[in-house]
């Protein structure tokens, strides 16, 4: 697609699709595609959950941040983590950039993630945990954000067709 914005990022709670849009995404942008998750993982040689039981989460969103910076800086299509908003360089990171955040019914959500490694939705009340989340991360993620997308009960290609589209029409 011309004219094609050389980043784009992907935000949102756990298991809202940022992973799998975001590699629709790249195809039809014909972008390269960076998850963050995986770049942290790659970086520290270890597991998010692993990160997380071991050095907890502040340690966790250091290298989230030194990896949100790399990507960014290679450009393409960006997933970030779910709490990566939090972070103020991260946040100050993406301002000026399409940023697109992935909303998702809460019910949807624990589907996906079911059976999955999501340290901060481990627990007795998973349900619960997503919920705090996402009322905690809202105001980040609707503050970086320039286009919102539910991705509830749409395929990942035709969520990256609709970001294409809007994407083209605001480079208009």
């Amino acid at each position: 697609m011309t004219g094609a914005p050389r980043t784009v990022v992907l935000v949102g709670p756990p298991a809202s699709g940022k992973t799998t849009v975001g590699r629709a995404l790249a195809a039809c942008l014909g972008l390269p595609f960076t998850d963050v998750d995986s770049l942290v993982e790659a970086r520290s040689g270890r597991s998010i959950p692993d990160v997380f039981a071991t050095q907890g989460e502040a340690a966790f969103r250091a290298l989230e941040a030194d990896a949100v910076a790399e990507a960014l800086a290679g450009g393409g299509v960006v997933a970030l983590g779910g709490g990566a908003v939090e972070t103020p360089a991260v946040r100050a990171a993406l301002a000026g950039l399409p940023v697109v955040w992935l909303t998702v019914s809460r019910d949807v959500a624990l589907a996906r993630a079911a059976g999955g490694s999501r340290p901060l939705l481990a627990g007795d009340d998973p349900a619960a945990a997503w919920q705090r989340l996402v009322d905690a991360r809202e105001q980040w993620y609707g503050g970086v954000a320039t286009v919102r997308l539910d991705t509830t009960t749409q395929t990942p290609d035709a969520l990256a067709q609709a970001v294409a589209l809007e994407l083209q029409e605001r480079d208009a």
